[in-house]
């Protein structure tokens, strides 16, 4: 939530009581998790986003409908966004409220999605955001961003896309506790002019199969190796020191394990370090890529060489920024 409309969701609804009588506008960024080393830890949220308005939806006379929910979606993958069944977004919504003891508020939403859906940007974690916020102003639940955060963060099984969607930039969180699962998440990079490419094959890759590809163990030169770059890449991101990038973004933990399910991964690690690209990985689980480069960086040539690279002049690259956190506005 940006700072000017106020980083407390809570004390949102505590100044306007009443919720129900107006609606509300949420815009929720996509993110890229692990960025290499920091597997399940790291996270950047990215210029693009899911947005959500969503009113109370009510008969003509004043009484509700018998339908729980409506949606007109326009964007990526608009029809899979504008379904109404297994909807991420409402069954997220509809679970926090049923949790808390609260009655459904049947919802009518417009959404507009910016996200790749499949392709490891944080597609989900901006869904189970947005049920729980709305779930918190339409049940009038009084959470803080930190609750809010905390309650995606159980649903979707791990912090890293979902505190960055929610605080923004380059986001480190750390669960602890084995009850009560609180997170606790420091940002950074809120200054960097570097620019995201993201490239994307034509396949996408759900999330339970990349993690499904993982070992159960792993050495302790490879787990010594991650903490060490982990650190140098914060620290690279903290201090806008590109230079590092090459080497603090490589992995050992997860990326050569999906390689196989993502050959797009092996092609392009390669320009790390090179000619305006600072540093490369596996965009969340994949099968999307990451790069970074530099703020004047050719952007265009870089992409045909990424193409070039892939063997496929069709591959979709999408240009972004590092952006702010999630946003909320009430209607």
């Amino acid at each position: 939530m940006s700072e000017s409309e106020g980083r407390d969701l809570g004390r949102i609804l505590s100044d306007n009581e009443g919720a129900l009588a107006g609606g509300i506008r949420l815009r929720l960024p996509a993110t890229s998790a692990n960025l290499g080393p920091g597997f399940d830890a790291v996270g950047v949220a990215l210029a693009i986003a899911l947005t959500i308005e969503a009113k109370a939806l009510r008969a003509p006379g004043g009484t509700e409908e018998r339908t729980e929910l409506t949606i007109a979606a326009t964007g990526r993958d608009a029809e899979c966004c504008a379904r109404t069944r297994d909807n991420m977004i409402f069954e997220t919504y509809r679970e926090v409220l049923a949790g808390a003891g609260r009655a459904l508020v049947p919802l009518d939403l417009r959404i507009h999605n910016e996200i790749p859906l499949g392709m490891g940007c944080g597609s989900s974690a901006a869904a189970r955001l947005g049920g729980v916020m709305l779930a918190n102003h339409f049940g009038g639940l009084g959470w803080d961003q930190r609750a809010c955060i905390e309650e995606a963060t159980r649903r979707e099984g791990h912090p890293d896309n979902v505190a960055a969607c929610a605080l923004g930039y380059i986001t480190v969180s750390v669960v602890s506790g084995d009850s009560d699962r609180s997170v606790h998440s420091a940002t950074c990079g809120q200054q960097l002019a570097w620019k995201l490419l993201l490239a994307f094959p034509p396949v996408s890759l759900a999330t339970e199969k990349a993690r499904a590809m993982l070992p159960a163990e792993y050495t302790r030169s490879d787990a010594v190796a991650n903490v060490q770059r982990a650190a140098l890449m914060v620290a690279a991101f903290a201090l806008g020191r590109g230079d590092l990038l090459r080497v603090a973004m490589q992995d050992r933990m997860h990326q050569p394990f999906r390689m196989e399910a993502c050959p797009l991964l092996e092609r392009l690690l390669p320009m790390a370090g090179d000619a305006g690209v600072l540093g490369v990985a596996l965009s969340g689980a994949g099968p999307g890529v990451l790069l970074v480069v530099e703020a004047d960086a050719a952007t265009a040539e870089i992409a045909e060489r990424i193409r070039q690279a892939a063997g496929d002049a069709e591959l979709e690259i999408v240009e972004t920024n590092i952006g702010a956190g999630a946003s909320v506005e009430l209607l």
